[in-house]
Order: structure tokens, then sequence, then C-alpha cells
């Protein structure tokens, strides 16, 4: 029997007027707490890509991603080791609900800042996101324009 090794997800932040898109997880790790939604990456595909697909799979929009955020590692977390790179996205078709009822109890969105997202974030989910996106609800982008 061979060793466990990490396995390699994505995630997406999507962010639309002030509020971040959480899935409820019904499954491990972590069941039972918000977090943004992604996935596993498949052999041979890019992570802009797979983190696209899996966006459509779970919540039937589409998104562009924008940046790379973060890479975010879980290692033993009930039992699992991920490593996930989360992207900053757009969206750009449809309008969220939950294709994949056996994995999510639920799709919301939050308000940005401590009494928002993050303290409803599993650990991955606030790890990963940077301060000035919990703490301002703008993206570096936004607060370019804004100037």
């Amino acid at each position: 029997m061979s060793a466990p090794v990490p396995r390699v997800g994505c995630g997406a932040a999507i962010v639309r007027d002030g509020r971040l898109l959480l899935v409820k997880r019904l499954r491990p790790p972590e069941a039972g707490s918000w977090s943004l939604p992604g996935g596993k990456v498949e052999f041979g595909e890019r992570l802009a890509d797979a983190v696209a697909r899996e966006i459509r799979e779970e919540i039937g929009v589409d998104i562009a991603p924008e940046r790379l955020l973060v890479v975010v590692e879980t290692p033993n977390v009930d039992g699992q080791h991920w490593i996930a790179p989360v992207y900053l996205a757009r969206l750009i078709a449809g309008e969220p609900h939950n294709c994949e009822p056996k994995k999510h109890a639920d799709i919301s969105w939050f308000p940005l800042g401590p009494r928002g997202a993050r303290r409803r974030l599993t650990r991955a989910g606030r790890k990963c996101l940077p301060p000035f996106l919990l703490s301002r609800g703008k993206t570096c982008a936004a607060r370019r324009r804004s100037r």
C-alpha cells in the first residue's frame, strides 16, 4: 500500500456588490462549514481552466479567473492534505445555484469583513483571502479604479 499524498484542488473568490459567494460543505474536509466554491484539478488541466470548470459544475455560472490570490496548503484536516490555488474571479454569466446538492447544503452571498464571510469560512478559506479583501471588500483593481 502506498503512502498518502497531497491532493491538488482549486477555488474561486467571487465577489459581487461587496459580498463573497460561499458554499456550505456536506463532505469532509470541514463538513458543515462554509467554503469558497471549487474542487479538484484533473490531470493535465491548467489551473485557471480547472477553477472555471469546477465553478460551472458546482454553482452553474461562468467566471473569469482574474488573478491568483494565494496557494493554500491544508495538511491533515480531517485526515486529508490539500494544496489549492485560489483565484479572484469575476462572475460573467449566470446566477449561482446549487448544482451539486449531494456536496453542498446551500450557497449564499456573505458580506465581507470580520462579521461577515470570514467567521463562517473553513480554515482553508480563512487562510486564502488576503486581509484587504475581507476587511474592505475591494479588490486591488477596484481600489485602483477608485483613486
